[in-house]
Parts: C-alpha cells; structure tokens; sequence
C-alpha cells in the first residue's frame, strides 16, 4: 500500500508541476511590460498678436510718446496691490510675467484682459491660449474702473 501510495504522490506531483497551458479568460488583465511612448510636441505656443484688441469695453487706447510717471505710479500702487499675487515683472508664477508685455499684446488687448477677463477666456484666442498654458488658473475679474486699468497700462510700460 505504501507503494502504490507513493506511486501515486509522485505522479501527481509530476502531473502538477508540468507545463500548464494558460487559458486566457476575458476580463481585467495587466501588462507589467514598459512600452516607450513618445511625447507629441504639439505647436502650443501662445501666439504674439499685436492686433488683436481682444474683447471688452475698452477699442483704442493711445500711449504718448513720454511715460506719464503720475498715472505709473498710481498704475504701479494698483499692480502692488493686487496683481503680485499672480504676476511678476520678470518671472512667471501662477500668471505670464508682465516685463516686455506690449511686445506681445495690443494696449487694448491688456487693459480689456484686466477690465473684461471672464470674457476674454469665453472668447479671446490668446487669453484662452494662455489658459491652458497656465494650468487653467483663472484670472479673477478684480472689477477695476476704466480709469484704474489705463494707471496699471501705464505702469507696465515701465517694467
């Protein structure tokens, strides 16, 4: 008996560590295996527009050839204020650095962006541009005059 019960052990043990042959079954399965993927560069970039006005209140605005100190520096204790939450003049943070601004963007273009910024995200291509370059942050509607905008355009022109 001893032997046949043996026999019997090793047989199984022989049959049980065989080659198996793998069902698959449909269902969840996962791959452990690294596949490379490559990044798409996409064309991203927020485009400079000097033409564009953007969308707001505020169609033509005028710089003299002089920067008016006393606007600027009514402009610069607004920005102090409120706008180096999210804006530097030479680094970007939550929002695009200010330094060089109007060789990118119309004076309108800026001062409906402060004046008009939830319009300028619903329909400006630039300011929804920089939207998704910005991880979606928002910029908040500050609800400044017309008058407190063109101090803040004045005083860019400084940085």
């Amino acid at each position: 008996m001893k032997k046949i019960l043996t026999v019997l052990v090793v047989g199984s043990l022989i049959i049980g560590c065989g080659e198996k042959k793998e069902e698959k079954k449909g269902g969840f399965e996962m791959n452990r295996t690294k596949k490379e993927v490559k990044a798409e560069k996409t064309s991203g970039e927020v485009p400079i527009d000097l033409n564009n006005k953007g969308v707001g209140p505020i169609t033509s605005v005028e710089f003299g050839t002089e920067i008016d100190t006393e606007l600027a520096a009514k402009g610069e204790k607004i920005y102090s204020t409120i706008c180096v939450a999210c804006h530097m003049a030479e680094q970007r943070m939550i929002g695009p650095a200010m330094k060089g601004l109007y060789d990118k963007r119309s004076p309108e273009w800026v001062m409906n962006m402060i004046l008009n910024p939830d319009g300028m995200l619903k329909e400006d291509p630039i300011a929804k541009a920089l939207l998704k370059e910005y991880n979606n942050s928002i910029m908040l509607n500050q609800n400044l005059s017309k008058d407190d905008a063109r101090a803040i355009a004045e005083y860019l022109r400084t940085l």
